[in-house]
């Protein structure tokens, strides 16, 4: 069976039809990792969300896999360390999606940050993290800073720290652990909302679902209900009525990006604001974004939207840094606003609550977790079925495997390891280019999809014929085809937002093709035109929403 939404009556039928060890609330990273774990350990598992995998927070983040270097000020020592070696392995299990960037960490006279707590903080923080020789922080000049860096602000410089941190895409990141998950045998379906809990003697047995794509209700059955929902952890928990103790503090976190025309940067810089507020500028696909923002947020959580003040803030920001940059709002490309769901801490701002991960169970056995960084979604994971084990040994009487995670590839990462990826996208390249592909086109097929490749271009030879049917770059159709077949896209959004990235990073190229692409997707998938229609109309709101034109 293959993970896709054209075999959606048969995942539904397969979720009716048995009972599963582990049934995840939440389609983000959090969920798709404990489905992972959960399912090679020998659990039989399955995963809901209501929105599409990663439509939340794990699809708004700011694209690093990073150690948290700002909670060293904090003293939260037990967090870097843990988090900091985690970013190693999620690179090696997935290099497609994880790449090691060099950070710079421009030094002040009179900031936050002095040569010397700069060189000994990072000097700690590679300890701390595991980090490898050859990745190890280094102490810049100034001269050498400018030349790595021209664009910063002159006055004042010293120099600065550089140090390695890892630029992710966070949705492609969190699909491909849900779809190793599934070749595991887990059975997880997106556009599923819980909408109630099935009980059996005060116990959660059970969750009654709805597709939200028909409307359809029915059960599914699990020995344990695992909350991961993120911004939607209350909502669950007051579904079963068990909402005591403690809450969530949601915050909001905003990112700019810029076409490198306007704004040229080459290096990714980490620097602090006037008001002391850390914040990022990073290369990516042609563009810079910059971000983020962190304040707090109760409004509403399906659709963050980006305001004046945020852009004003982000803007001061790279005026500040960046004097010679001289951009305004009319610059912006696109945008993204995400929330992060956090552990209340009575009295503290915004960017002083900690990004501590906390598991608790209701009295109806519902587990719940919530808090915690995307890059630590491995270990929470563990932490999570670890529990859930303890509780299924102790009613089965039988013995669930250890984690075996730490050294698993995800989907798209069995390239033979970090070491190996150079040499496996070479071959894979030129094989591209034997298909037909320009070497550009080949190049980002294979950085996107990994060890999928294959499939990929057997899928594009397959449907080549519908390039020049439906007018769609050669590369383009590679993309579609693939995610309509074996990554359960629904809608024109998941796969311009959450499948490809286009509408953050390449906003003109949906502007291009968003109507032949909903005409492909409308006959593969046999939308009727109120259907059609009703995914037009919510991919022109992402645009508007992304490009500013809504506020």
């Amino acid at each position: 069976m293959k993970f896709s939404n054209i075999n959606r009556n048969e995942i539904i039928d397969s979720l009716k039809n048995k009972e599963f060890d582990c049934l995840v609330i939440g389609g983000g990273i959090t969920g798709a990792g404990i489905i992972l774990d959960a399912q090679t350990r020998g659990m039989k598992t399955a995963l809901v969300d209501m929105q599409d995998f990663a439509a939340g927070t794990s699809s708004r983040s700011t694209k690093l896999i990073h150690g948290g270097l700002r909670y060293l000020k904090q003293f939260e020592v037990k967090m870097v360390t843990e988090v900091g070696k985690e970013r190693a392995i999620v690179y090696e299990n997935g290099p497609h999606v994880t790449k090691p960037v060099w950070m710079l960490l421009p030094i002040y006279r009179g900031g936050t940050f002095g040569w010397l707590s700069t060189s000994i903080g990072l000097r700690i923080y590679d300890f701390l993290a595991g980090v490898k020789s050859i990745e190890r922080r280094t102490m810049l000049t100034k001269e050498q800073t400018i030349e790595k860096a021209p664009l910063l602000k002159k006055e004042g410089l010293i120099g600065s720290g550089c140090y390695v941190e890892y630029r992710t895409d966070d949705a492609r990141l969190t699909i491909e652990v849900i779809k190793e998950a599934f070749r595991f045998g887990a059975v997880p379906i997106n556009y599923t909302k819980a909408v109630d809990f099935v009980y059996r003697k005060g116990m959660v047995s059970g969750v009654v679902v709805r597709d939200q794509l028909t409307g359809e209700k029915y059960q599914i059955f699990a020995k344990k209900v695992i909350n991961a929902a993120g911004p939607w952890v209350e909502d669950v928990l007051e579904l079963d009525q068990s909402k005591n103790g403690k809450s969530l503090q949601l915050t909001k976190g905003v990112h700019l990006v810029i076409d490198q025309c306007r704004f040229p940067l080459r290096q990714s810089i980490y620097f602090d604001t006037p008001d002391g507020r850390m914040v990022f500028a990073i290369p990516r696909d042609g563009k810079t974004y910059v971000g983020t923002t962190d304040t707090f947020f109760n409004q509403d959580k399906l659709h963050p939207l980006i305001t004046k003040n945020d852009r004003d803030y982000l803007l001061k920001a790279i005026h500040y840094m960046f004097p010679e940059v001289d951009i305004n709002e009319n610059d912006i490309e696109s945008s993204w606003a995400g929330l992060r769901p956090l552990i209340y801490e009575a009295g503290k701002d915004a960017s002083e609550i900690s990004r501590r991960d906390e598991i608790w169970e209701s009295k109806t056995g519902l587990i719940t977790i919530a808090g915690g960084k995307l890059t630590g979604y491995r270990k929470m994971a563990e932490a999570v079925v670890d529990t859930l084990a303890g509780y299924l040994e102790k009613e089965q009487g039988i013995r669930y495997q250890n984690c075996i995670t730490k050294q698993l590839p995800i989907s798209g990462g069995h390239v033979g390891g970090s070491h190996n990826y150079a040499r496996f996208t070479w071959q894979k390249i030129a094989k591209g280019i034997e298909n037909g592909l320009t070497s550009s086109e080949s190049e980002q097929l294979v950085y996107m999809y990994g060890s999928n490749i294959d499939l990929v271009y057997d899928l594009l030879m397959e449907n080549k014929s519908d390039a020049l049917k439906y007018g769609i770059p050669e590369e383009l159709l590679a993309k579609l085809v693939y995610s309509i077949q074996c990554e359960m896209v629904a809608t024109p959004i998941d796969f311009f937002i959450r499948r490809t990235g286009a509408v953050l990073f390449n906003i003109r190229s949906v502007y291009s093709y968003k109507k032949p692409v909903i005409e492909y997707m409308a006959e593969k998938l046999k939308w009727h035109d109120t259907t059609k229609n009703l995914y037009t109309d919510e991919l022109e709101k992402a645009l508007k929403i992304a490009s500013g034109t809504v506020n």
